[in-house]
Order: structure tokens, then C-alpha cells, then sequence
């Protein structure tokens, strides 16, 4: 068995407009490095973690690799012990899955060095107990299933787990911008309605058809046209600055349709083209620096792999 393996988990990008808590995508860049060491020190410790600015913590119950890990370890009865180093290659609080990567990471990378006793539709629960730290309570699957799976997701049930991945045009680019602003997940999970009008229900559930019959046709057109969230969006974009603008320059540049990446900050777009979605993403953060708010770009396919080993 080998002593140590480094491996990389990409972030994703999740609601994809309509399909709020269901529906995500893995994309190339940014993710979270992680190296795992077996050792003859039993338990799992995490010895470092760079990229945080010191935000994460080091204790295994309080971090999603962490907890993701000791689950998995439980169920292998692994006995040997393990360290974890961390490298947060994305920022926190983002919108793209930033918690969901390192839970990924964590349980690929044990797999991986043990000759993959486990399937990944079998490692998905063991990434869930990671998610449970962030949401404080019952956990949304959307992020840790694009992760670990790659490619476009949809969870169609959380109890029994149920997660289809699907196939999407070849084409398909996404133009991703992170304003330099910081949203929490659960803040913007509490300002949302309650109850919603039958009406926005019986739109929104016609767009998430659209939109997985368009990625299934490979129709460009379908796709842009059911972009459209009529029951999330209108409440988190309100804490988004200039978030209308951003979504209006994308839309005006040639961008099939606009919208949060997960809770935010970020901002997605669709594009039939690399050349569109580059441009797109120059017109996304002109909005941003008019208005003073620094902004990372991020142009990716959709990343069809998930997790990799990088050594």
C-alpha cells in the first residue's frame, strides 16, 4: 500500500438558476489540493491547511475533511493512522463548494491509496457527514455530488440518495465571477420565503425541465431560455452588489442565460463558446470594477472527471 497520495477535488457550481438544491456541475478550476499520509500513529490529524487565511480549523470534528474522513475510516475499520494537509486553492464563502471540496478530497484520497474498496456512489455518504458541518443540520447534496461525480448532477432524492448524472453539449462553457464580497451560506438560507406562490412553483419546475431537456438536446436556445429563477434569485441577488448589472452585461455579450452560483457571492453564465464566455467574463467584471468590488474569473467546461490524483 502506498504512503501517501496527493489528490485534487474541483469546485462546482450549484442551483444552476432553476434547480435550486438539486441540480450542480463540477468545473476545472478552482478546487481544494489535499495529501493524505498513512502513518503508524493512530487517529487522524490534520497538520496543516494554507489558503484560509487561518480561518479553518485544525480539530477533525470541526472540519469537513476531517469529518468526512473519520466516518469513512469508521466504516473501512481502517486502523492505521492518518494526517491531512489542506490547500485551499479557493476562497471560502464563494458560492462554488468550497466545504463540499475538502469533504470530496478527504474520502477520494483514502479510497484511492486503499485500491478503491468503495464506489463512488458508496463514498457520497461519507463526503455528506462533511456538508453537515456547514449546513447545521440536514445536508444539500448538490456540491458534494458534482465534486465527487463530476460532470451536471441531479439529485433527485436526498432520502434514499438518489443522484443522476446527465450529459451535457460538448460546447457547453461557463464563465464564473467571485466579487471579493463574503456572504454566509446560512444567512442567505434564512432570508429565503417559507411558502411560495403555486404559480412561481408551476414556472420554476417548467424551467428545470427545460433546461435538462435543453442540455439533453444539446439545444442552445432551450437552454438560455429556461435560465430563469423566479423563486431564489430575485431574494440573494438583494445582497449581491450590482448583481442585475452584472447579470444584464453577461446576457448583453452573448451569454445564454446568467444567474448564483450556489448561495454567492459568485456569479455563473452559460456560453455556446469559449471565445462568447471569455468575453462575457471581461463584461461581468467591468460591472464589478465600476462599482470598486475586486472579482476572480474562472472560464471551464464542464469538468466530466470530479476528483483526480495529482501525484
Amino acid at each position: 500500500m502506498r504512503k501517501e497520495i496527493n489528490v485534487f477535488a474541483p469546485a462546482s457550481v450549484t442551483n444552476v438558476s432553476c434547480g435550486f438544491d438539486v441540480m450542480g456541475f463540477a468545473i476545472d478550476g478552482p478546487g481544494d489540493e489535499l495529501k493524505l499520509k498513512i502513518s503508524n500513529k493512530p487517529g487522524i490529524f490534520i497538520s496543516k491547511i494554507t489558503g484560509d487565511n487561518g480561518k479553518l480549523p485544525l480539530q477533525i470534528e470541526k472540519n469537513t475533511a476531517g469529518t468526512s474522513l473519520s466516518a469513512l475510516v469508521k466504516h473501512l475499520d481502517f486502523k492505521k493512522g492518518i494526517e491531512l494537509e489542506i490547500n485551499k486553492k479557493m476562497s471560502l464563502a464563494s458560492g462554488l463548494g468550497s466545504s463540499a471540496a475538502s469533504a470530496v478530497a478527504s474520502v477520494f484520497a483514502l479510497n484511492e491509496i486503499l485500491g478503491k474498496p468503495l464506489t463512488k456512489e458508496e463514498l457520497l455518504p461519507f463526503a455528506l457527514e462533511g456538508e453537515k458541518l456547514t449546513c447545521g443540520g440536514a445536508p444539500h447534496a448538490d456540491n458534494v455530488s458534482a465534486s465527487l461525480f463530476g460532470g451536471f448532477i441531479i439529485v433527485r432524492s436526498l432520502n434514499p440518495l438518489d443522484v443522476i448524472n446527465i450529459d451535457v453539449p460538448d460546447n457547453l462553457f461557463c464563465t464564473i465571477v467571485h466579487p471579493d464580497i463574503e456572504i454566509n451560506t446560512s444567512d442567505t438560507r434564512k432570508i429565503l420565503k417559507k411558502q411560495i406562490l403555486l404559480s412561481d412553483a408551476v414556472q420554476q419546475w417548467g424551467n428545470v425541465a427545460g433546461l435538462i431537456t435543453g442540455l439533453f438536446k444539446k439545444d442552445y436556445n432551450l437552454i438560455g431560455r429556461s435560465l430563469q429563477d423566479v423563486i431564489v434569485e430575485p431574494i440573494r441577488s438583494i445582497l449581491i452588489p450590482g448583481f442585475n448589472e452584472t447579470k444584464k452585461a453577461a446576457i448583453d455579450s452573448g451569454a445564454l442565460g446568467c444567474s448564483i452560483s450556489g448561495s454567492g457571492p459568485s456569479i455563473f453564465a452559460f456560453s455556446s463558446s469559449k471565445k462568447i464566455a471569455e468575453n462575457v467574463g471581461k463584461k461581468m467584471r467591468d460591472v464589478l470594477s465600476a462599482l470598486e468590488i475586486e472579482s476572480d474569473l474562472y472560464i471551464s467546461k464542464i469538468n466530466k472527471k470530479g476528483p483526480r490524483v495529482i501525484s
